[in-house]
Order: structure tokens, then sequence, then C-alpha cells
């Protein structure tokens, strides 16, 4: 996932309330249900130890959920607060796996890794002879992202073979060729200006190859067509959407097959070197030292939950708590060594990566990709 979101939730000591809540209420007393949901989150974190405002903080935001300008209907969403104030609130497109509040030293990200997953971000390009509309899509959004238009005259092909004819067919093929280009350089604007990891290309055969083959290597290489759905009002839409998903799957799942091989590789090294790491004492030694590229997590691993120790800073995390002193910090906190180094990730701009049942995983299900070898010791 993009863990670029999770930075304001490294910029503050905590403590944390976490919260996974279900918010797909479709029944008459949806209200009622909703406001049940917050206080229930409410009590818990209290329960756990958390001041009144953040409990507060956390029941308003939970109970407001329908905020100005979102185009989507989420079925869950993760609050994250701490000193009165929410200072993480994002819509999730199912109900999480995980739901329910925590109170704790460091945020429960590990979750929320879960239910957003890579979420890449598609920017649908629906491209005619004249120009383009730009629509960005992800699990959490549908929305515009403006448009191009080139020349509209002319654009029209003849089946005449008379000279001047011919002539007048020449000049379509070059407005063609300079709308393309047009659209092409438009298109490299709004990815950039976007942060899509994606582009889908919808339209006539010919006009997608047109723009595609003017990409630029780096968005050609991301670069998609579907031959559903059109810039024209009532294109079908049903199977584009499915050309959208499934290229935005098998995005997110090339990125976690690239991290499992990065690690098998890695790990297979024969030179006395060591590009990755397992075990949450060399995890955390790791982290600390800023060598963590990718960091790849499976829920079900026992290494996951382990206790491990850190303090307000992402740099203070320790397998026992008296290494904490050496660390500056003279009263650590136990927290999930999941969290804890997810936090870390975040701090450093390291990636994350989450392993379910079918993938390989590391021992004890936490492993890391480093960012330069170190010799291996026995």
């Amino acid at each position: 996932m993009r863990l670029s979101l999770l930075q304001p939730l490294i910029e503050r000591p905590g403590p944390w309330a976490s919260v996974y809540a279900d918010v797909s209420h479709g029944t008459e007393d949806a209200a009622k249900q909703q406001e049940l949901s917050a206080q229930h989150a409410a009590d818990q974190l209290s329960g756990q130890g958390a001041d009144a405002a953040t409990c507060r903080a956390v029941h308003d935001a939970l109970t407001d959920l329908r905020r100005p300008g979102e185009s989507l209907a989420h079925a869950g969403r993760a609050v994250f607060a701490t000193g009165g104030e929410v200072v993480l609130d994002t819509p999730l497109a199912g109900p999480p796996t995980m739901r329910g509040a925590t109170w704790s030293p460091v945020p429960r990200l590990a979750p929320l890794l879960d239910a957003l997953g890579e979420n890449p971000v598609c920017l649908v390009v629906y491209v005619d002879r004249t120009g383009a509309d730009f629509e960005l899509r992800s699990d959490t959004a549908h929305e515009s992202a403006g448009q191009v238009s080139g020349a509209d005259y002319p654009v029209h092909r003849t089946t005449s073979s008379d000279w001047s004819e011919r002539h007048f067919q020449l000049k379509v093929e070059n407005t063609w060729e300079q709308n393309a280009g047009e659209i092409a350089e438009a298109v490299g604007e709004a990815f950039e200006h976007a942060g899509a990891d994606l582009v889908l290309l919808v339209g006539d055969a010919r006009e997608r190859r047109a723009v595609r083959d003017r990409l630029p290597d780096r968005l050609r290489r991301v670069a998609y067509e579907s031959e559903h759905g059109g810039r024209a009002s009532g294109a079908d839409s049903t199977r584009l959407d499915r050309d959208i998903a499934q290229v935005r799957a098998g995005l997110e799942q090339d990125h976690v097959m690239d991290a499992v091989q990065r690690f098998q590789t890695g790990e297979g090294r024969s030179d006395g070197e060591s590009a990755v790491t397992s075990g949450v004492p060399s995890l955390i030694e790791a982290a600390r030292e800023h060598r963590i590229d990718t960091l790849l997590i499976s829920p079900d691993g026992g290494d996951a939950g382990r206790e491990v120790w850190v303090g307000p800073d992402p740099d203070q995390l320790a397998v026992r708590g008296t290494e904490m002193q050496y660390l500056g910090e003279v009263h650590p906190a136990p927290a999930r060594a999941d969290d804890a180094l997810l936090r870390s990730a975040v701090a450093t701009g390291a990636q994350a990566v989450l392993l379910h049942h079918s993938d390989p995983v590391p021992p004890g299900g936490l492993g890391a990709v480093l960012r330069w070898s170190t010799p291996v010791t026995h």
C-alpha cells in the first residue's frame, strides 16, 4: 500500500486510538446502528485507558461518516486519533476483517495494510479523435481528473480517390497525429499530478494505439487498453469496470510477487552476503539502521503479534525494554512487532506488502528485503 498515507501518524508520539469500523448499515435504523457502533468504539477505548477527549473525537468521526466530497458509499472506515483529535480518517471499500478499537503506544497499522491492500490508482483515458476525458479509479475513488481537447477539423476521412480529396485526407491524418500527441502529453501530466499507478486507454482501437505509441517509455510500461466503453455517453460501462478491476488486481499481484521473489532470491545468495532478513531481533536492528527497503508481513505468522518495546520516536524500538535506555527512552511501552516495524517503515520511506495464505512467507511471518547487503553471521 502507499505508506505515505500514514505519514501523519508518525509525526505525533501517541498513545493512539485505532478504530476499524463496519459502516455498511443498510437497514431502516441505519442512523441508530451508526450511533451504537460509535458509542461502542468510544466505550472500548475508555475501558483501555483512553482520555475522554480522544474518545469523544472518535465518536464524533464515526457518527459523521458522510463527509462532503465523498463520491462513493463506503463499507468500512479506519480512524486514528490522539490528544483529542482525529489525525487520519480513511474510507475502506469493504468491511474490515478486524473490527474494534485499540488504545496503544503505536497506531494499530497492520489491519489497514490488509484492508487497503495496494489500492493502485488507475488513470482511465477516454479517447477519441478530438481529445480525451480523464478519470481516476481506485477502491475508494471514482472521480473526474480533467480533459484535453485537440483540433476538431478536419477529423473525418473521405472515400473519394480525387486528388483534392486525397489532399484533404492527408490533413485528416495530420490532425489525428497532432491530437494523439497532445493527448499523450496531457496523459503524462495527469498521471504525475494524480500520483497514478497505471493507465487504461479506452476508445477506438486506432485512437488508443496512436496515443499509447506517443507515451513516454515509463508510462507505456504501465499502460493498458480496453475495447469496452468509450468517450460518448452511454458507452458500455459494465465490462469496462471489469477491465479496470482486472488491470488493478494484476498490478497489485505483480507487486506482491515481485517482493516475494526478491526475498527468495536474496535468501538464496551464496556469496556470504544477505540482501534479506527475518526474525524480530534482526528486523528491529535493520529498522533502527534504516536498512529495510520492503517489509513483508503475514498476519497469520507468530512473529506479527510478538511483543517488542517502543518509544515515541519511530527509531526507538527494541526486543527488550532494558535496551531502550540506550536509545534515549527511559519509559518504554510494549507494542506489537508488526505495528512497530510498520511505523518505522513509514518513517524511513520503505514499502510494505501483506502476504496471504497462498503466498510463500518468511519464517514467523515477518521478513524484509534490505536496501543493502550485509555479511551473513552463523
